[in-house]
């Protein structure tokens, strides 16, 4: 294994594009290559995780790691995110910073990309998006070698099958990277978190590199050992019984019982896994697809309200209702890193959450204003202004339906709800923020923002819904 850089130029990555320096960050790329590993299964691959496998072929590879750090070292906390870039725009997407960083720059800690997949390198492989989107509705985004041949021209990926122990050998890189990193978080949402799945019932008992994952977002049907191929995957799979080391899993409406179909996928909590199902929340919403690219931390609550205004038309494309608008996801995402940290680090494990709701006929069980009941309770559910939805696109179809939907309450029905109106919606909304501090899916440091936030966005829908349309996403 050789390590290369840090690479000067610019860093082909779709992340927020807020000067890093501005929050005391930098940005660092390196070129990792080597050799790397297939795997085979030796037995079933069974719904209860427990994949018995072995090496099979090898093959070189050359890829690349970004690296955000503190720029004063002092500042750096010990814990490095380690995330699986996502490639199912078909470029890498630091999908899992986008959600989380406002927390991992508060805390201190450094990030770091691997562009694992095939896919975010050439536009190859088992998990390849057309160069139109899926469904038409959402461009195709170029892969490094095609967004910049000189720079990334001799990056060399042998295929997806071997994703797995490039993962491997990026986390024992990141020792070789300028940091003195004292906890490893595996992290990957969507699509990355499939892989995920499969590199911890697989690889991570055999490989030793990560004290912790956060599967953020997954189907029910994990990676294949040989990548994408629904052939050797089962059909609804669980963290085996026996992982080594602490598993966070957070899910949404959308991948529970949506378009990822994960509901098969549901176990109990033990000392080494913990399930939390998001009530409201979409597998992406308006914070993931424009408010996170620009959210520095400096931003007046009234603009990032309005940055997370819903649309129909988010890619120009007009789907069957408003996206979903609720930032639930970005906050309780950061509180999943927190306590997969603190937990890793030998300390209290998260909280254990009650499952989604569902009902027959379902999906979901749901309240008289079409809410669902159940999982992890956020004050955008528990005192709401709109229905907020996994579900609800599936007149758009498609790719579509992970965006959710808005539905917001009329006048009518706002008075219903509060008789005081505004003045008694925001009181009631602080309390319920303030119980979803003291129930462990919210972190206190966030509060006040999301205090002022309601402030800021309750007056748009009382008495009408908003009008306005989001930024783009960058």
């Amino acid at each position: 294994m050789e390590l290369t850089g840090p690479i000067p130029g610019r860093t082909g990555l779709i992340s927020t594009f807020f000067d890093l320096a501005a929050v005391g960050y930098r940005a660092d790329e390196y070129f990792l290559s080597g050799e790397a590993t297939a795997y085979e299964h030796t037995g079933p691959a069974t719904d209860d995780g427990d994949w018995p496998v072995r090496e099979s072929t090898r093959a070189p590879f050359r890829t690349r790691l970004v690296v955000y750090r503190p720029v004063d070292a002092a500042v750096f906390s010990g814990t490095v995110m380690v995330e699986w870039l996502n490639v199912s725009s078909g470029a890498d997407v630091a999908a899992e910073w986008l959600t989380t960083h406002r927390h991992l720059i508060r805390a201190g800690h450094a990030w770091v990309g691997v562009s694992a997949q095939r896919g975010g390198i050439d536009g190859q492989g088992s998990a390849r998006v057309s160069a139109d989107g899926p469904n038409g509705w959402a461009p195709g985004l170029p892969p490094l070698v095609q967004s910049d041949p000189e720079r990334y021209g001799a990056l060399d990926h042998p295929g997806d099958a071997y994703a797995f122990d490039i993962f491997t050998q990026a986390g024992r890189a990141v020792r070789r990277c300028g940091l003195d990193p004292q906890r490893l978080l595996a992290v990957g949402a969507s699509q990355s978190a499939a892989y995920l799945v499969t590199y911890v019932n697989a690889i991570t008992r055999s490989a030793q590199v990560y004290d912790g994952f956060l599967i953020h977002g997954r189907p029910g049907n994990p990676a294949g050992l040989d990548g994408w191929d629904a052939g050797t995957r089962a059909g609804a799979v669980r963290i085996r019984a026996d992982v080594p080391v602490p598993v966070l899993i957070l899910q949404t409406e959308t991948d529970v019982v949506g378009l990822l179909q994960a509901i098969g996928s549901r176990q109990p909590d033990d000392d080494r896994v913990r399930l939390w199902e998001l009530a409201g929340a979409a597998h992406a919403d308006t914070y993931t697809i424009a408010a996170a690219f620009g959210d520095s931390g400096a931003l007046t609550a009234e603009e990032l309200a309005g940055s997370l205004t819903p649309s129909a038309d988010p890619f120009g494309v007009r789907f069957a209702a408003p996206v979903n608008g609720g930032p639930q996801q970005h906050y309780v995402g950061q509180a999943a890193v927190a306590a997969l940290d603190r937990w890793v680090r030998g300390g209290e494990p998260p909280a254990r959450a009650p499952r989604l709701a569902t009902s027959d006929p379902g999906p979901l069980d749901l309240d008289e204003d079409g809410i669902a009941r159940g999982g992890v309770r956020t004050p955008w559910v528990d005192v709401p202004v709109a229905v907020l939805s996994g579900l609800g696109q599936e007149e758009s179809g498609g790719g579509a339906m992970l965006f959710g939907s808005t539905r917001f309450f009329d006048a009518d029905r706002l008075a219903e709800r509060y008789p005081g109106g505004r003045p008694e919606y925001l009181t009631r909304f602080a309390a319920a923020a303030r119980a979803a501090v003291d129930a462990g899916f919210l972190l206190a440091e966030d509060l006040e923002e999301i205090t002022a936030l309601s402030a800021a966005a309750s007056g748009s829908p009382w008495p009408a819904a908003p009008t306005r349309r989001s930024p783009p996403s960058g």
